[in-house]
């Protein structure tokens, strides 16, 4: 390069204090390189950026800078403004740095970049350029669940976004803006299951018998720098009867309880050891009329000792792993005394056939005092209320903590939730 190089030398000061008296040496910086103003350094870096007057770098592109001949790049600062830093990351070997995070659209940015040749000697360069409109375009749409109908009072709401929202402040933006009223009117809350899907259920189960109105005001609204909400379709929802089914893995028996009143006691045989039944809430996801039952879907071999393979009636599922209450003819003799089944809870034809007949999606079925784990809260069905309300709430990204915290199962030894 055009620069000189010089040799490296110490920069430093001297301080000498003798009795009363003092005297300060200031050394000189002649032939030090880092004492020097910085030279130039235009003709050793390159950047991605628009070259010409009027031209705009295209926001979707992330910013790169790279080094020339020997030199390297000891910092790069990248700032809009406003004020707002851009992230960005240095290859190990000081040839190379890029952008990490998206530039804004319609800005005007400033690159300080630093560099040092092969002798030591400080370069800099500022850069400046304008972004224009983004070449795409992202939309944010909302799929909100289930679809409008009538289910228990277990039934959360879920929304499914079209895009993954990471980042913890355009998460509040979309949670603000989805609604969920319900009349009579209850406190709830969203839940961030994961980037792109939520869930949302009051402090307590539903009310019998209500109204809910599920919508998006995303519309329009900026959710990022090149995100936007777009329309979204609503959903309307209402509750039946409060139904709650609690089964007794101790006493082997079902208790089906409609508005807080027991209306039937079944005697049922649930998950043997190894193969216990899950504790905690589970919702109702569907009824199954005839399901062909197979032991190799769970792990089990065929041919083993506990290989089954069963035509199974009045099948209705709690979870997509393949739990159910369903008829268990070949198990009558335990039920209501021993637990023989490979985790669902089975019961005679005729109770099952009446079970299946008075149960609707969204209605609750809760295990208690079996010796399997809790209910997962997500994944594998609805189990969301098996976390507490503290807990459920610091999965918002509106009301949540600040700071995660540890979701603990309690105890497999549990008891009925109030009617």
């Amino acid at each position: 390069m055009s620069t000189p190089s010089r040799p490296r030398t110490a920069v430093g000061c001297t301080l000498l204090v003798i009795a009363l008296s003092a005297a300060a040496t200031a050394c000189g910086s002649d032939g030090n390189p880092l004492a020097d103003r910085p030279y130039d350094a235009a003709d050793q870096i390159a950047f991605n950026g628009p070259s010409g007057d009027g031209k705009k770098a295209d926001p979707d592109k992330p910013l790169e800078v790279t080094a020339e001949d020997d030199d390297r790049i000891t910092d790069v600062t990248a700032v809009d403004a406003t004020g707002r830093f851009v992230a960005g990351e240095l290859s190990a070997d000081g040839t190379r740095w890029h952008s990490t995070e998206p530039l804004a659209a319609g800005a005007h940015y400033t690159v300080r970049v630093s560099t040092e040749d092969d002798d030591g000697a400080p370069g800099r360069k500022v850069l400046s350029f304008d972004t224009g409109k983004p070449t795409s375009k992202k939309t944010l749409t909302v799929k909100f669940g289930p679809k409008s109908g009538t289910y228990g009072v277990g039934q959360p709401i879920t929304a499914e976004l079209s895009q993954p929202i990471k980042d913890k402040n355009q998460r509040a933006v979309v949670e603000r803006a989805l609604k969920v009223t319900s009349t009579p009117a209850v406190q709830g809350s969203w839940y961030w299951v994961d980037d792109k899907q939520l869930h949302y259920r009051p402090e307590e189960f539903w009310p019998a018998h209500a109204t809910i109105e599920v919508r998006s005001n995303l519309d329009g609204i900026k959710i990022g720098d090149r995100l936007w909400g777009g329309k979204s379709a609503s959903v309307k929802l209402s509750t039946g009867d409060r139904v709650i089914a609690v089964t007794d893995a101790a006493a082997h028996t079902l208790t089906y309880y409609k508005n807080g009143e027991e209306v039937e006691q079944f005697p049922v045989t649930t998950g043997k050891p190894g193969f216990d039944t899950r504790n905690g809430v589970k919702v109702v996801l569907g009824k199954e009329y005839f399901v062909r039952m197979r032991g190799t879907t769970i792990g089990i071999a065929e041919g083993s000792a506990d290989s089954y393979d069963l035509p199974v009636y009045y099948a209705t599922r709690v979870t997509w792993s393949g739990e159910y209450v369903h008829a268990a003819p070949w198990s009558v003799g335990s039920q209501g005394y021993a637990n023989v089944s490979h985790g669902c809870t089975g019961m005679s034809t005729a109770n099952a056939e009446w079970f299946f007949d008075h149960v609707r999606e969204g209605d609750v079925v809760q295990v208690v005092n079996s010796g399997g784990e809790t209910m997962e809260p997500f994944g594998n069905g609805f189990g969301d209320w098996n976390l507490d309300w503290r807990k459920w709430r610091t999965g918002s990204a509106v009301t949540g903590a600040k700071t995660n915290t540890t979701v603990t199962q309690d105890a497999a030894r549990l008891q009925p939730r109030a009617l």
